[in-house]
């Protein structure tokens, strides 16, 4: 498979931005499969939306090396090339002695070339000295060439072709202008989300990508062709269930493998929007993903037949998973960031509320209790959230945290009957049955 690593010097230096553009301009002419480095949500849905096809996470805290060779070659079987977006910094990772986490691992292990994103706003000589640090740094690594963005101007873009001509061995595959003003909007967790009753308009990213040579990109890609497995990376079973999963403006935060992992263990997944005021469907299994309840809880609260819906299936037994935005639901009351507090499910004898305390975004390691009903071993995750959730009572915890925030005492999953909501972002991928848990418990 051929691919190339869109990486970046760190945060802010507009990877996500110029990826998104480099993917609208290539899918029309070729089949592109992208992936987002590390823990993410928003991010690739911008690349779903510019490739028109579904973007998959890939991070090698939550996956081993094996794992992420095999989910990039399933995923993209059918693709002509692969486009991985890294995470902030290209080193950047778990931990300041260890590559594990990051873009550059990444890049190693699949054996992708990297092309290395430069913010070089007042640069022109210290650009060439940025370009040659990283390159130094880690010689397994190859950086084949360098996305200049933020040029002021010409006499600007003569001065930096001049510098990295003279000093670094890497080409300049794209010189991206200034833009007058930020090209996408941006919320606490991110990019605002793509929803479904306004898109956004990625016409502008494109544009601001025509820096790029896309005939040079193609041709960096096109120096590697590793060798990937393409099997089906999932457990198979033919269980015959069904699973209810809300996806809408609230609920938008998935992993598409956990997804899959549902369906090849012959899960037939209802997807539904409660936002919008949709009933709760009859399943077997029940999966409230993450989002942005706080900023329609008073469309939640008002589809009774959803929470009300939900509570019911949690007492009658049936497995109920809610992470992150699905745990706030699944709580007593939500208090929006405005002091508003609306009704939730009352699952949990809980109060969540939009503190503005930021926990995350953090990789977390934590130990299934013997009261989690869901999953019994180790598990590597990630959190990222501005609520808090205060037990009212003593309550049962499904995992005692080496790694994280949690909820609350280094703990985390709040557990009633065969129901199970917690603030982790669990892949599918980073355990060998993650499925099995939730199959299990259907009787």
């Amino acid at each position: 498979m051929k691919g190339v690593v869109i990486a970046g010097t760190g945060s802010g230096v507009g990877k996500t931005s110029i990826t998104t553009g480099i993917l609208s301009r290539l899918s029309k002419q070729y089949k592109v499969q992208s992936f987002k480095a590390g823990p993410d949500f928003i991010d690739p849905m911008y690349h779903t939306l510019a490739s028109g096809r579904t973007c998959r996470n890939i991070d090698s805290f939550m996956m081993g090396d094996d794992i992420i060779r095999n989910i990039v070659g399933y995923a993209s079987k059918d693709a002509d090339l692969c486009i991985v977006e890294g995470v902030r910094g290209l080193y950047e990772g778990f931990s300041a002695d260890s590559d594990i986490g990051s873009t550059a691992r990444l890049a190693k292990v699949l054996g992708f070339p990297v092309l290395l994103t430069v913010d070089v706003r007042s640069l022109n000589r210290s650009a060439a000295a940025i370009v040659n640090g990283f390159a130094a740094f880690d010689p397994e690594l190859d950086i084949k060439g360098v996305i200049l963005n933020n040029i002021s101007g010409r006499q600007h873009e003569d001065k930096l072709e001049e510098a990295i001509g003279r000093y670094c061995r890497q080409e300049i595959v794209g010189k991206v202008r200034k833009m007058p003003e930020r090209p996408t909007k941006e919320r606490y967790l991110g990019l605002i989300t793509p929803n479904t009753k306004d898109m956004p308009d990625i016409a502008p990213l494109a544009e601001m990508a025509e820096g790029v040579d896309l005939d040079r990109l193609m041709q960096v890609a096109e120096s590697s062709d590793s060798e990937l497995p393409q099997e089906c990376p999932y457990v198979r079973r033919d269980s015959g269930l069904t699973a209810a999963v809300p996806m809408d403006d609230s609920f938008c935060f998935y992993y598409r493998e956990n997804i899959e992992c549902l369906e090849a263990s012959g899960v037939r997944v209802k997807t539904f929007s409660p936002t919008d005021g949709e009933p709760l469907p009859d399943a077997d299994i029940y999966y409230i993903g993450g989002g942005y309840p706080e900023l329609h809880a008073e469309e939640i609260s008002s589809n009774s037949d959803f929470l009300e819906g939900i509570k019911n299936v949690s007492e009658e037994g049936r497995p109920v998973l809610g992470e992150c935005g699905g745990l706030l639901t699944m709580c007593r009351s939500l208090k929006d960031a405005g002091g508003r507090r609306f009704g939730m499910a009352g699952i949990f004898d809980a109060g969540a509320e939009m503190t503005g305390v930021r926990h995350g975004p953090a990789y977390v390691m934590a130990k299934a209790t013997r009261e989690n009903p869901l999953f019994g071993s180790d598990v590597r995750a990630h959190e990222y959230h501005y609520s808090d959730v205060f037990i009212e009572h003593d309550g049962s915890f499904g995992y005692k945290l080496l790694r994280g925030s949690g909820i609350s005492g280094g703990m985390d999953g709040l557990v009633s009957n065969n129901t199970l909501g917690t603030y982790m972002h669990q892949h599918a991928l980073s355990s060998a049955d993650w499925a099995s848990g939730l199959i299990s418990k259907c009787g």
